[in-house]
């Protein structure tokens, strides 16, 4: 591997960095172009009195939305807006003016945030809101069924499947139905429960999920369809419920038992829903079976954050909500308490370009601020190891770990930053799952690098052969037990006796392939990115394709793992740095024993709802964000939007102006869309550039002299 790269930032019409030690977190008077509409002042009904002061404590828009009477409501909440504040009203100012804390039904998307919001109302009020039924659709359905499943045919104390006991269910089901000497690929019991959830979750056939979703099994809808089958008959012989039984149950409560539907509407009164516009159909369908004569539905959320449609959201569920409610009342909230009003100034920019939308434009209540930066690195390695050196020059301005946050489209793009942040030694933890080497398929494919690079590892081949048909723990360890005896077992593996081991016939052609790619890869272990496309092809695609969910993203993983190993022209050093970077992880450096600060890296779906001081938005290169892969570029635009306003101060968009593809050729990236869609008045340029040695750097200006150095000083 190449040296870390001395960097120097080339400056443009406004190249300065931000000033060190400004204002972070004052709000002071609006900024903003359109008057904040004026405080209406509204009175309690005649002969109450009510503890709160609602109109001292809310803004206009968020007033409105509280002390509005009843009836369908559709409340836009942009980001930053106080959406949380304004449910936590509107359930107290319900109470205060005479509803049966029972009557009240909030629907949020995680118990915890229900279980926050009524604790709140408990604040304002001074007394309990816990007989207020709070919580996600999931536990709310089960709360129900608890009561009414008997109607269905399911005890009181029925199961509730987690989605590991729902995996282990569907491969018994795969077992039942499909015979064992049927000799060919078909989809493993994660993707079976991956496309179950997605058909009931969305009312889509199995015939249109398998094209859409997965394309190489449309031969076998009918054998999948058995084994659902299979898998309900289980279940219900079980007595348990998977996650989707919790609410398909509920919708089937409600439409076949008209008695039960009545009794829920009439209790409840008055239904809320949080974060409307990532409901799927089933969810939309149960809001509507739940409502009673006054039809008291008010549903929050922002259609410019609609962004899970991977997961069966429904993004036509908020924008039709006029045409399911006529005469709905709709409400704005834009007044943003988060971002300094140039992050607002360009998030409302770019999506604004979106078609499919309730325009809506935030307002800043912060002053101050200079402009988001667009930054161009040379190269995946130099952008990752400009992130790092801003950071570092963020935490000298005295920004916290905590407050600052790397975001991406995909989860391999964090390969190269995680990388670079242990190199510099600079803690960080990753919300998008496991770290990036962490990963089952990265462990696989790599499985089959060490036992190259060790036929002594009896765990590296352990992993390699159980990924093979028909080799288990026992026959992998009676054949581990014979090479091993050898002294050498790459070469007793190739002349391995699989009738003197009594091998089945398949388990014997297991092997029989095992060894010969093994041959393959010691031809080219000098290239270990090559090693790690071998491996996918031969063999490994398919089995992620039909054993593991999200399998178009974790191949995608393998080749940026690929790419990555394509820097290294030794398999030893390639292994030793990932070795590294398992025990590691910039975890055990630079933090003073008891504090827990790190730097947050994320996949901008898993940031959704959460807020930083300092944002990194990396990739933004056409083919990687917006993905090459996008169905829906409106969704991948809203994204996008999500991401940006996620920063409170201070926002860097990055992108390599090279990287190199499969064929180890370097291809020239373009700027993303949402960046070019960007006036240009919206931000400033930076450039990195690498400097061969610290003697190019410019004079003036604070750099970082290149990690390897050791002391990290600061060169001026």
């Amino acid at each position: 591997m190449t040296e870390t790269p001395r960097l120097r930032r080339v400056r443009g019409q406004r190249v300065s960095l931000p000033r060190a030690g400004a204002a972070r977190l004052r709000y002071p008077r609006p900024v903003t172009d359109k008057p904040v509409p004026r405080k209406v002042a509204l009175r309690p009904a005649e002969g109450l009195r009510r503890k709160v002061d609602y109109t001292g404590e809310l803004n206009p828009e968020q007033l409105a939305v509280v002390m509005h009477a009843g009836g369908p409501m559709l409340v836009l909440a942009g980001a930053g807006s106080g959406k949380t504040r304004t449910v936590v009203y509107r359930v107290a100012r319900l109470l205060e003016d005479g509803a049966d804390p029972n009557a009240v039904l909030l629907l949020t998307f995680t118990n915890r945030a229900a279980r926050e919001m009524l604790s709140r109302v408990g604040l304002l009020l001074g007394r309990d809101a816990g007989r207020v039924m709070g919580g996600t659709f999931h536990s709310v359905g089960n709360r129900l069924l608890r009561r009414f499943g008997e109607r269905l045919g399911y005890p009181s104390n029925y199961g509730i499947l987690d989605r590991e006991d729902a995996r282990d269910l569907m491969g018994t089901a795969l077992t039942d139905t499909v015979p064992a000497s049927l000799g060919k690929r078909l989809p493993g019991a994660a993707v079976l429960v991956e496309a179950y959830s997605f058909v009931i979750n969305t009312g889509r056939s199995l015939d249109e999920v398998v094209a859409a979703r997965y394309p190489q099994f449309s031969a076998e809808v009918e054998t999948m369809q058995a084994v659902f089958r299979r898998y309900l008959e289980r279940k219900r012989a079980a007595a348990v419920m998977d996650y989707d039984d919790l609410l398909l149950n509920w919708l089937l409560l409600l439409r076949r038992h008209d008695d039960i539907r009545r009794q829920l509407a009439a209790r409840f009164a008055h239904v809320l829903v949080d974060e409307y516009q990532d409901t799927n159909r089933l969810q939309a369908d149960i809001v509507d079976l739940m409502l009673g004569g006054g039809r008291n539905l008010m549903v929050v959320g922002d259609d410019a954050q609609s962004i899970y449609a991977f997961r069966g959201a429904e993004y036509a569920n908020i924008l039709s909500f006029p045409e399911r409610y006529p005469g709905c009342a709709t409400f704005r909230l834009e007044t943003n308490y988060r971002s300094l009003p140039p992050i607002l100034t360009l998030a409302n920019a770019s999506i604004a370009a979106n078609e499919r939308q309730f325009p809506k434009h935030l307002r800043p209540m912060r002053e101050g601020g200079e402009a988001p930066v667009v930054c161009a690195a040379p190269s995946p390695e130099s952008q990752a190891a400009f992130v790092a050196q801003r950071t570092l020059e963020l935490i000298d301005e005295g920004v916290p770990l905590t407050e600052i946050a790397v975001l991406y489209r995909n989860h391999s793009h964090s390969l190269e930053l995680e990388v670079e942040l242990t190199r510099r030694n600079i803690p960080y933890e990753v919300r998008s799952g496991l770290r990036f080497f962490e990963q089952r398929h990265i462990k696989d494919a790599l499985a089959h690098l060490r036992f190259v690079a060790n036929p002594r590892d009896e765990v590296a081949f352990g992993r390699m052969a159980r990924l093979k048909p028909r080799l288990g723990l026992r026959l992998v360890a009676r054949v581990w037990e014979a090479i091993a005896a050898s002294g050498e077992p790459i070469e007793a593996l190739a002349r391995l006796d699989a009738k003197g081991l009594a091998l089945p016939g398949a388990a014997a052609n297991s092997i029989k392939n095992i060894a010969e790619l093994v041959e393959r890869l010691l031809k080219l272990r000098a290239r270990p990115g090559e090693m790690v496309r071998e491996v996918v092809a031969s063999g490994y695609r398919e089995y992620v394709r039909a054993q593991l969910d999200n399998a178009s993203a974790r191949l995608d993983d393998l080749e940026q793992l690929a790419l990555f190993a394509d820097g290294y022209d030794s398999l030893d050093t390639f292994l030793d740095e990932v070795t590294l970077m398992n025990e590691l992880s910039g975890e055990d450096v630079t933090v003073e024993e008891g504090e827990r600060e790190r730097v947050t890296l994320s996949t901008i779906h898993q940031a959704k709802g959460l807020e930083w001081r300092a944002v990194f938005i990396v990739w933004l290169a056409e083919g990687r964000f917006p993905s090459a892969r996008a169905e829906d570029i409106e969704e991948e635009r809203r994204l996008f939007y999500v991401a940006c306003t996620r920063a409170k101060d201070e926002l860097v968009l990055c992108y390599p102006l090279v990287a190199r593809d499969r064929y180890r050729v370097d291809v020239i990236l373009e700027p993303s869309r949402f960046i070019s869609e960007l006036p240009d008045d919206s931000y400033q340029r930076w450039q990195v550039q690498e400097a061969e040695s610290p003697a190019e750097l410019p004079e003036g200006g604070l750099y970082r002299l290149p990690g390897f150095l050791g002391d990290g000083n600061d060169v001026n």
